[in-house]
């Protein structure tokens, strides 16, 4: 059967109706249910998708951050600023699994749309000033997306908004769409998010969303650290509910519902959904092992913030698991988490052409995925750990964690750890920024001492590291080294800067 036929006959089986059913504005219908908080991303999103100079953008992030929610407060705000609803087409992949047996369904569904919604080519409809929208949600699903979705902007004037929860299907089509894709990574709820999610307070961030470049510069940590000092009645409220449920939307817009069922809702629909769909079959079709999924995620959990060796990992897994697992399969699985975007792998720093040495060090992208894996609740605020003084390491680790892939979400910014080498004591993380270094230690801790910071005052006393200052991260306020090299900067003012 071609793929006319195909096409042909999956409609006729229903698929039309569907396609209809997730486009209600072509019968002259809202959306149903937007919330009307937007995320940080609403902004550059609209931006790009209107007169961004690439024509496709990419959200990409985990499961259940608010991507699909985000792709409909789009539509609905072009709708709204005029846009003819019948320019406008989404497909819901994740939805629609059918579609995987188009041979090519983006082109083959965006010229049904054409012929059959807009009643015109793409290219006539860009011609008479009304260029159409293309909205594809969860598109890492198809194996072949990328050469699909050149060959759409290729040969047609049309604006492609994509999603997709895989950095490893997103990363694999970057290749072929170089110059025709923008990019934008959402993790979990900003701070400042939660802020307006639990109490209305809006707060306007100091990093701006198109640039690292203020990172480089000291004041601008001296000025974070004055924001959050500034704003600290809503930052401490909003920092109280992240500690509490961490910063997945429906953790935070359901305070109604018991942590208990917010845990068993993560562990179903965003950690065992990445296991048993996103990571399921692997090259070739390949079946992955799920148990085994599942065992190395509960070690990335217990393993936050921390850099465990392949040794550790292999020894845990054969005890849990009694079998003769091999160190390449365990770090290959946690690149597929990494993959997921549930997990950052933070490598370490490779300076001055030296070979790389020691392990990834591993951060969730929520401390509430771990406390919903493990059953385990670990707070993270001053008042909490004053209660709960048996859990000041786990938090300080959780509190590294948290810092590491708040910083890998900054698109453009490379950030490593930094192993003990030699008579050069550890750092937790090393920003750069141009040919500028920031060093960054996690002291998350009542009391810290001069010989808390020796990793940072070490790095910064090399000047081939160019190092003019450093970053101490804080459980407190109050500054904690006496070095007018270090900034100290409190962990709930940090996470504030965005």
């Amino acid at each position: 059967m071609n793929k006319e036929l195909t096409l042909f006959a999956l409609l006729s089986q229903g698929l039309e109706a569907d396609l209809r059913d997730d486009n209600p504005w072509w019968r002259g219908e809202r959306i149903a249910d937007l919330p009307p908080l937007r995320r940080w991303a609403f902004a550059p999103a609209m931006s790009g998708l209107k007169k961004g100079l690439a024509p496709i953008t990419v959200l990409r992030g985990p499961r259940q951050v608010g991507k699909t929610t985000l792709l409909n407060q789009v539509i609905q705000a072009l709708i709204d600023e005029g846009v003819a609803p019948k320019r406008i087409f989404r497909v819901q992949f994740d939805e629609l699994p059918r579609l995987k047996e188009l041979t090519e369904p983006i082109l083959e569904l965006t010229r049904w749309y054409a012929e059959t919604v807009l009643k015109k080519s793409l290219n006539q409809a860009a011609a008479d000033n009304q260029k159409a929208f293309i909205f594809l949600d969860e598109v890492q699903n198809l194996s072949d997306w990328a050469p699909q979705l050149k060959h759409l902007v290729d040969i047609n004037p049309v604006r492609v908004f994509v999603t997709g929860s895989s950095a490893l299907r997103i990363e694999a089509g970057r290749d072929s769409l170089a110059g025709r894709i923008t990019t934008l990574e959402m993790g979990p709820l900003l701070l400042r998010e939660i802020a307006e999610f639990r109490s209305g307070d809006k707060l306007t961030p100091l990093l701006p969303a198109n640039g690292v470049g203020p990172l480089k510069d000291k004041t601008f940590w001296q000025e974070s650290r004055a924001y959050g000092e500034s704003h600290k009645g809503v930052r401490n409220t909003a920092f109280q509910a992240f500690s509490e449920r961490g910063a997945y939307p429906v953790a935070q817009a359901r305070i109604d519902e018991p942590w208990e069922r917010v845990a068993d809702f993560l562990n179903e629909t965003v950690i065992r959904r990445a296991i048993q769909h996103d990571l399921r079959l692997g090259g070739k079709g390949q079946k992955r092992d799920e148990h085994l999924l599942e065992e190395v995620f509960r070690l990335a959990c217990r393993y936050a913030g921390q850099a465990p060796t392949p040794a550790l990992y292999l020894e845990e897994i054969k005890r849990a698991m009694h079998a003769n697992i091999g160190p390449q399969r365990v770090h290959a699985y946690l690149k597929f988490l990494d993959g997921t975007l549930l997990i950052r792998l933070v490598e370490p720093l490779e300076l001055r052409l030296k070979r790389r040495r020691g392990a990834d060090k591993i951060c969730l992208c929520d401390h509430a995925l771990r406390a919903a894996w493990l059953q385990e609740v670990v707070p993270l605020t001053p008042e909490g750990l004053a209660q709960n003084q048996h859990l000041a390491d786990l938090a300080g680790h959780l509190a590294e964690s948290t810092v590491g892939y708040f910083l890998g979400l900054l698109l453009n910014l490379d950030v490593a750890h930094f192993p003990e080498r030699g008579a050069e004591p550890e750092v937790d993380f090393v920003m750069t920024v141009g040919e500028r270094r920031i060093p960054i230690e996690v002291k998350y801790r009542r009391r810290i001492d001069h010989q808390d910071t020796m990793g940072l005052r070490a790095f910064m006393d090399k000047p081939h590291y160019n190092a003019p200052f450093g970053l101490l991260i804080t459980l407190e306020d109050q500054a904690a080294s006496e070095d007018p090299r270090i900034v100290s900067l409190p962990l709930r003012s940090l996470l504030l800067m965005r």
